[in-house]
């Protein structure tokens, strides 16, 4: 994503659609007075913003949404790009994995405990119910609550959010592996906190108190050494953090996800639904061009043969020269009705221009005003552009149509996504009866390029995620690994948000 985006504003264009003009209808004539026709757009639109006065403050630009409050910061999530934003961003995830540390601590003693209680009990079990209960029941649902509440510590200040398939075994399993984990998060916080009061108590009784800890004068090439030996600790001990929090991360994955076969299943299931989805998007497509077809440009052909056929039968010359009249016409809306279905199947201006301008020909075929935001560096793949096309189209079409909205707002961006680590891909998201899907992409670890579509705008809300058009978008993102989200509560606005990956 590019600091600065460039945003364009496209007023609507006013296109109705004409029906076909009946073979006797003669053409209206312009009336002699200045009052327009009806039907003729007016220079003034209604609802046009009148010229502000010299004190008045400048209204808001049209489309553009009011800026949100900052939302909660999370480990791994993209810093903001302002260099302050920054800085209080890094301070306030570091605070956050700091307390999880701490608290990661605490629970690695308590599990602890209950690792020494369940290998007695294990261990009874074993020798008394002749191999029938190798886990007692106490033991296995104290070993679930202790994983939740680890999952629950990830997800909040490590922000770790990975699935998590688990019985009671893998659940102990995990406990065995996470308690030395915590405890030696919890030694370097402990090496941390000694270190940092040794350096207080070292600069007290060097420039305060006088009274030399150890007998050791402040000399320059010692308070030298000291800076030097304790900068290189603190480092070496942050460091030590870092690689903690990512081993609690990689336990997590590695003892509570899904098995790589699992994930392998599971990856060919989705795989096989996103083909059979595909398939019926392009069959829905083709229906949608045979329909467009059959009641557009066919209707408009036949007018138009049964207009140059009355016309060589008209005996008189007026007559005639009238019906040809009328005959041109049709065939000029003929050509524009071919227009618009060639263009609703696929845009020219993706093969050349690209998805920029490609939008900008949506922008100004909609009736609604949009702006665009388009916030990427260098041109996408093409299946992704094809698919963020079709995304904003119908989006904007829908919004036209049937939201009741005044304007709608198109923002395109790159985003940086942590990918999770290890594993094959799970599969795409759908979306569903909330509007919301149920995950994107796995990787092989590392950062992963998405560039994110979003449409608002400010109509009544009530969008159907399951509904025909949005289903068919859901589907053509998941044929790309992505996701598609649609947020239309009752009273709008109606948010719809892809998150496509670039490759």
């Amino acid at each position: 994503m590019t600091d600065s985006a460039d945003t364009t504003a496209h007023p609507p264009r006013d296109r109705p659609r004409r029906a076909p003009a009946a073979p006797d209808a003669p053409a209206p004539a312009a009336p002699a007075t200045g009052v327009p026709a009806p039907g003729v757009p007016t220079p003034a639109a209604p609802g046009a913003p009148t010229p502000a006065a010299p004190g008045d403050p400048a209204p808001p630009a049209l489309g553009v949404p009011a800026p949100a409050a900052p939302a909660p910061p999370t480990p791994g999530a993209p810093a903001p790009a302002a260099p302050a934003e920054r800085g209080r961003w890094v301070v306030r995830v570091v605070w956050r994995a700091g307390l999880g540390l701490a608290g990661g601590t605490v629970t690695a003693a308590v599990e602890l405990v209950l690792l020494a209680l369940a290998a007695l009990l294990m261990a009874y079990a074993l020798a008394f119910s002749r191999g029938q209960r190798a886990m007692p029941e106490i033991v296995a649902a104290g070993a679930r609550a202790l994983t939740e509440l680890e999952r629950r510590r990830l997800a909040r200040f490590l922000g770790e959010r990975a699935e998590a398939e688990y019985g009671p075994l893998r659940a102990l399993a995990y406990l065995v592996l996470r308690v030395p984990v915590g405890l030696l998060g919890g030694l370097i916080m402990l090496l941390i906190l000694y270190g940092a009061a040794t350096g207080v108590r070292l600069a007290v009784s060097w420039w305060i108190t006088r009274d030399y800890m150890d007998g050791i004068p402040p000399a320059w090439w010692i308070v030298l050494y000291t800076a030097v030996a304790g900068t290189v600790l603190a480092f070496v001990a942050v460091q030590g953090l870092v690689g903690v929090v990512a081993l609690e991360r990689r336990v997590a994955r590695r003892c509570l996800g899904p098995s790589p076969l699992a994930e392998y299943e599971r990856r060919i299931a989705q795989l096989a639904v996103s083909r059979a989805e595909v398939v019926d998007a392009v069959d829905d497509e083709r229906r949608r061009i045979e329909r467009d077809l059959h009641d557009g440009v066919q209707q408009r052909l036949v007018a138009l043969g049964m207009l140059i056929g009355r016309a060589r039968r008209a005996g008189d010359g007026e007559r005639a020269r009238d019906l040809l009249r009328q005959a041109h016409e049709e065939s000029r809306n003929v050509l524009e009705d071919l227009r618009e279905v060639t263009w609703r199947v696929y845009p020219a201006a993706l093969d050349g221009e690209g998805l920029r301008a490609a939008l900008e020909t949506v922008a100004e075929r909609s009736p609604l005003p949009v702006t665009i935001e388009y916030g990427l560096d260098a041109r996408p793949p093409h299946a992704l552009e094809i698919a963020a096309y079709f995304v904003v189209c119908e989006a904007v079409t829908n919004a036209a149509k049937h939201s009741g909205a005044t304007r709608v707002h198109v923002r395109v961006r790159e985003l940086d996504r942590s990918a999770p680590a290890p594993g094959p891909a799970s599969g795409p998201g759908h979306a569903g009866p909330d509007g919301h899907g149920p995950g994107g992409r796995r990787g092989s670890g590392g950062r992963e390029r998405m560039v994110s579509v979003r449409i608002e705008d400010d109509g009544d809300g009530g969008a159907d995620p399951s509904g025909g058009g949005l289903a068919g978008l859901a589907r053509r993102a998941a044929a790309l690994d992505g996701t598609l989200t649609v947020h239309s509560p009752p009273g709008g606005p109606t948010v719809i948000d892809a998150e496509l990956p670039c490759g």
